[in-house]
């Protein structure tokens, strides 16, 4: 081969993409995403930059077989050269992850941002300068920069992002060609979509008092589509049709302000596979990403084109909407691995709705509230707190310089429009009294704070239509039982259930009355919506009751319990707005400022983290949404059976992990470790139940001890 020409790819038939062709490419791309956000400029220069170690010999020889070698901190040193801290951290961290950026005190070798600079200046890297022609541009413009240390991060991590997806996309367009990304309808296509949905369904000419104030609420959201990007509240009665109501906002907003995408975020994959199921209805199956870890399979042979283009499209969040789990979004908003902040420079110019906003969690709530302010302010993204009970989170933004407005100020007035429940405050209720209550009821759900207090009280209820669910129950199982606990409801026949709060988001039953151990006001009002959830009964004769069990309040609960107890002390309806607003401001002043940052992902970086400036990898490594201390337990019952035998057999691959997925529990390590002689282990966090007779067909699993915590991923 002509010595002249450096590789940067080599397909398989012998072509070869050069490094000026890949460098170029990758800027083109680079430039676009960062447009999105006002830094064409600084995209296109890291683009140009990212690759400049290719035109050493070693990596030449690397290309055709031989051993590997550093090809990402030549870049990074002639981004440092020019000033340029971080264009020189995203361009080292390219394929490695985004690195910690050190102290000045790092030696050579150290594996933070400084620490490897050092090494190349000294001799640590290939020679590329004798090769590349040396035209990289001048230092370009990055609007935002220097305003505080965490909006730097967040310019870095989000021009890294850029770099990334347009390093994958121009490598993959020229080794693989058509890969069949894309392909999308255009937003005003998909709101024309929704319109016409309306129209089927007869929204637009509303009948009854209900259907015309739901109806109010639809148009009112389409009507503030009109206004600027900014940050939004839509406060909406549970029944008052808020998933549509807010798609409405989401594509009249992104078609008036020229926007890019819709993306979704909940709490609950049970929620994301209900709303997801929604918006491919209304917009088209290829118009709309469902991605969590349930969603995934792996792009075989044996892929469909359309699996295929739903797969990539996770890898970078480019479909019109995208609907996934607040743990995935958060955490990839504070991540440093390539994989996870390729999505990323797709938030900007995109509508965030924050569907059941409540659920944020208190102890991460400052790094969360953080990450949607840069994004309004900094990455003209418009977010909106969507949800029946707003969590008062007015005082936590306007420290970062925002003020949320309310969409529909006239949703709390028809609040009664829509209230489908009574609630009697019961006071404490032992467990043969809340049993002997129950068991006189044809039709009731119990939920209760424990998974130790549901096995016990549903050994106390007749055997005859009773049913039990909670996360000892694998998905599958949970599934099987609530398609007969629906049945049983429709048909009118006996059915009393108790569980814990699984059911209280994203399962839709619909019960005559609900009885609810004393918890936070939000999971309160979260189990009285599948109490007359259809609106067919009178309110009072569907009634909620609030128990207290007498025990020990799980130290989980504690802080919510309380501020229950202080909003509703003057004999407050648990539903009214003041009520709500009430509740969580105790629960935010019972837990503090300092307890909502659990990880110190902020002072990390405003203040640097022991001295290291930037400490990217280190907080990803610890910023979890959910304190995941868990393993899993695969289960051999049914179907599932299959599916662990070929676990144990050595395969592994995304597909059979998702599908055995469905047959597995989540343990605490103590109870993990319990159950050890029972268990045939894959690897320290997995294993495959060995004793069927520790799987109950009603209850599940069955552990000794009990922590009080369902999970949710």
């Amino acid at each position: 081969m002509d010595k002249k020409i450096f590789a940067s790819h080599i397909r398989e038939d012998g072509n070869v993409q050069t490094i000026e062709e890949h460098l170029h490419g990758t800027a083109e791309l680079a430039a676009g995403f960062a447009a999105a956000f006002g830094a064409a400029e600084a995209g296109q220069f890291i683009g140009k930059a990212h690759d400049i170690g290719k035109y050493s010999q070693a990596f030449q020889r690397r290309i055709r077989g031989g051993p590997r070698c550093d090809h990402a901190t030549a870049g990074a040193i002639e981004c440092a050269r020019r000033g340029l801290d971080w264009a020189a951290c995203a361009v080292m961290g390219h394929h490695s992850g985004l690195p910690d950026m050190g102290s000045m005190g790092d030696a050579p070798g150290a594996r933070t941002y400084i620490g490897r600079l050092r090494s190349g200046l000294v001799g640590g890297i290939p020679d590329y300068t004798s090769n590349w022609p040396g035209d990289l541009p001048g230092p370009p413009p990055l609007p935002g920069w220097g305003q505080d240390a965490l909006t730097d991060s967040f310019l870095t991590r989000m021009l890294y992002s850029c770099l990334v997806d347009a390093d994958y996309l121009d490598t993959e367009r020229f080794m693989s060609g058509d890969t069949g990304r894309g392909d999308y309808d255009e937003m005003s296509v998909l709101e024309q979509r929704l319109l016409a949905y309306e129209a089927k369904k007869g929204w637009d000419k509303p009948k009854g008092d209900l259907g015309r104030k739901r109806s109010e609420i639809l148009w009112t959201c389409r009507d503030k589509g009109k206004l600027l990007r900014g940050l939004y509240t839509l406060t909406v009665p549970t029944g008052g049709g808020k998933t549509v109501a807010s798609l409405a906002f989401a594509l009249s907003h992104a078609v008036k302000n020229g926007m890019d995408r819709v993306i979704y975020i909940v709490p609950y994959t049970s929620i994301i596979e209900q709303n997801a199921q929604v918006f491919r209805e209304i917009l088209g199956d290829r118009n709309v990403l469902e991605h969590h870890a349930g969603s995934l399979a792996d792009m075989d042979e044996n892929a469909t084109p359309e699996q295929r283009r739903q797969a990539l499209a996770a890898e970078n969040w480019d479909a019109p909407v995208v609907v996934t789990t607040a743990v995935r979004f958060f955490e990839a908003m504070y991540a440093s691995r390539s994989s996870q902040c390729r999505r990323l420079h797709n938030l900007a110019n995109s509508v965030l709705i924050f569907d059941e906003a409540q659920l944020l969690p208190v102890e991460h709530l400052a790094p969360c509230v953080a990450a949607i302010a840069q994004l309004v302010k900094n990455f003209r993204a418009t977010a909106v707190l969507c949800t029946a009970t707003q969590p008062a989170l007015d005082t936590y933004f306007r420290h970062c310089g925002l003020v949320p407005a309310e969409l529909c100020p006239d949703a709390g007035a028809r609040a009664d429009a829509f209230r489908r429940v009574t609630f009697r405050l019961a006071g404490r209720l032992d467990r043969s009294a809340l049993a002997a209550e129950l068991a006189e009821r044809q039709q009731v759900l119990c939920i209760v704070n424990t998974r130790r207090t549901a096995a016990e009280l549903f050994a106390a209820l007749p055997e005859d239509g009773s049913f039990h669910l909670s996360t000892l129950m694998c998905p599958a199982h949970r599934r099987m039982v609530l398609a007969e606990i629906r049945g049983r409801l429709e048909a009118g026949k006996t059915c009393r259930v108790v569980s814990t709060s699984l059911v209280e988001a994203g399962v839709d039953v619909d019960f005559p009355a609900v009885y609810r151990e004393m918890a936070g006001l939000d999971s309160i009002l979260q189990a009285a919506g599948r109490c007359n959830r259809e609106g067919e009964r009178p309110a009072d004769e569907s009634v909620v009751t609030v128990f207290e069990s007498g025990g020990a309040i799980p130290p989980l609960f504690q802080a919510n319990v309380r501020a229950t107890r202080e909003a509703l002390a003057d004999g407050a309806d648990p539903a009214a707005p003041m009520a709500v607003a009430r509740y969580f401001h105790s629960l935010f002043d019972l837990r503090g400022e300092q307890s909502m940052d659990k990880c110190g992902v902020l002072d990390a970086f405003q203040r640097s983290l022991g001295g290291c400036a930037m400490p990217f990898r280190t907080v990803s490594e610890s910023f979890h949404l959910i304190d995941d201390a868990t393993k899993t337990v695969y289960i051999p019952w049914r179907e599932g059976a299959a599916l662990t035998e070929r676990l144990l057999a050595g395969e592994r691959s995304r597909t059979l992990y998702r599908q055995a997925g469905q047959y597995s529990v989540s343990v605490y390590t103590q109870h993990f470790q319990a159950l050890a002689g029972a268990l045939t282990f894959l690897d320290e966090n997995s294993a495959v139940l060995s004793d069927a007779a520790l799987y109950g067909q009603i209850t599940g699993l069955s552990l000794e001890a009990d922590q009080g915590r369902d999970l949710f991923v």
